[in-house]
C-alpha cells in the first residue's frame, strides 16, 4: 500500500526549515505525520590530504553538544559543488583543486525532506585568508586525522554525527578502504 495524504497544514517555518503536519493513511491505517523540510540542500566534504588524513572539525551543537564532523553546511540555494567549496573555505580556510561528487543521500528520511550531497576534496592548500565563518559557527578545532584512525573514531563512538559517518562510508567505498 502506498501512503495517501488526506490533509496537510503548515505548523511552523523559518528561513531554514518548514514543519508541516499531514493527515495520512498508511500501512497501519489513519494517522498524523509530522514532516520537517529543509529549505536548501546540504553539503558534506571529506577533505583528504596527500598524507591520507581527513579534515575534521570539532564544534558544539546546540542540540547534541560536542561533535566531531567533516566540514559541512547548507547550500543556501547555491549549486552543491559551489556550496561545498564555500563551506570548506569557511570552516577550515582550505581550498581544493580536485572535487568529486561521492553521492547524495537523505537525512532522517522517516521524518524529513533533507537532500544532502557528499564530496571528496583533494589537492588541498591553505587559502589566502582564513575562513570567515570559523568562529561564527563555533568551530573549536580543525584537525587532520589519518583515514584509518577516523574509521576507528566511528567504531568507538568518538564520531557520532550520522551524516559524517555516511560521508566517510561514501569516501571509504570510493577509495577501496572496505574491500
Amino acid at each position: 500500500m502506498s501512503w495517501q495524504t488526506r490533509d496537510s497544514r503548515l505548523v511552523y517555518e523559518n528561513p531554514w526549515i518548514s514543519v508541516r503536519e499531514d493527515a495520512v493513511t498508511g500501512p497501519a491505517g489513519d494517522g498524523i505525520y509530522g514532516v520537517v523540510t529543509m529549505r536548501n540542500d546540504s553539503v558534506f566534504i571529506v577533505a583528504l590530504d596527500d598524507e591520507d588524513r581527513v579534515c575534521l572539525v570539532t564544534l558544539e551543537r546546540y542540540t547534541t553538544g560536542r561533535s566531531i564532523e567533516v566540514p559541512a553546511g547548507g547550500s543556501d540555494g547555491q549549486d552543491p559543488l559551489t556550496a561545498a567549496q564555500r563551506e570548506l573555505f569557511e570552516e577550515t580556510g582550505m581550498q581544493a583543486e580536485e572535487w568529486s561528487l561521492l553521492g547524495s543521500m537523505n537525512a532522517l528520511n522517516g521524518v524529513t525532506v533533507a537532500p544532502e550531497h557528499v564530496f571528496l576534496a583533494r589537492g588541498l592548500s591553505a587559502a589566502d585568508s582564513a575562513g570567515a565563518a570559523h568562529e561564527e559557527e563555533g568551530i573549536e578545532e580543525v584537525s587532520w586525522v589519518p583515514f584509518a584512525e577516523v574509521l576507528q573514531m566511528v567504531a568507538d563512538g568518538r564520531i557520532r554525527d550520522g551524516e559524517t559517518v555516511a560521508a566517510l562510508a561514501y569516501a571509504g567505498i570510493r577509495l577501496g578502504r572496505f574491500a
